[in-house]
Order: structure tokens, then sequence, then C-alpha cells
């Protein structure tokens, strides 16, 4: 069974991150202003979970990773992958997911047609959206 203890699920979070920045663990290290060689180490570090991550380097790691300090932290892949979304939309469209959420988690039918809805192929699930926005 797979370490889920925050700091397991840090350092998975953070390598994920890291690769798909496209970032070796120096080149990180020294965007954080850690220099190449301790940045390498640091990172490392981090990633074998051998040393804890303080408030101020999970800022400035999440700032160069370009990710919300909270999609580093997140619970489990669902949760980050939300986080990393919401990050992504504009306010606008993060209050409106706000307050989508919490209904899609009332109304389970609801959840249930959408992602039914979004398992379709591309022009079918095109056609589906159109005819719901068509309904208004």
């Amino acid at each position: 069974m797979p370490d889920s203890s925050p700091r397991a699920l840090f350092a998975a979070r953070l390598l994920q991150a890291r690769q798909l920045r496209g970032l070796s663990q120096r080149a990180l290290g020294d965007r954080m202003g850690l220099g190449k060689d301790k940045g390498s180490s640091r990172i490392n570090r981090y990633e074998h979970q051998v040393t804890a991550i303080g408030f101020d380097n999970l800022g400035a790691l999440a700032q160069v990773l370009d990710v919300p300090v909270s999609y580093l932290l997140a619970d489990d892949a669902a949760m980050a992958d939300a986080i990393l979304a919401l990050s992504q939309a504009d306010e606008g469209q993060r209050d409106a997911l706000a307050a989508l959420i919490p209904a899609l988690v009332q109304e389970p039918a609801l959840l249930s047609r959408l992602v039914k809805l979004l398992q379709l192929p591309k022009r079918e699930q095109s056609k589906a959206l159109k005819a719901l926005v068509q309904e208004d």
C-alpha cells in the first residue's frame, strides 16, 4: 500500500509538478534561489521525504512551479487535479465552479449525468451540450 502521509503526498505532487514543467531538480532549486548544487540536493531531499519543507520554501516552490500551494498539499490526485483546474480558471469561472461543486455533491443524479455526457465521443458531446444550452 502506498504511503499516504502528508509528506509522501507532497513529495509525489512535487515530483509530478516538476516533471510537468520539464524541470530537473537542479533547475528547480536554482529558480527558487537556492543555487544549482544546494537546490538540487534540497529538491531531492523533499522528493525522497528526507526533509520537510517550510512554509516560506513551500510558497517559493509553488510560485516557481506555477501551481497553487494547495495543489502541492492536496490529499489525493483528484483533489489536486481539481485545484489545478480551478487555479487556471478566471475569477468569474471560479465563482461559478465554487457554487456548482456543492450543488453537484448534493445532486448525485445530476453529477452522474454530467459525467456520462463527458464520456461521450467529442462529436456527440458537442451535440448534447448544444441541446442543453438551447433548452434555456
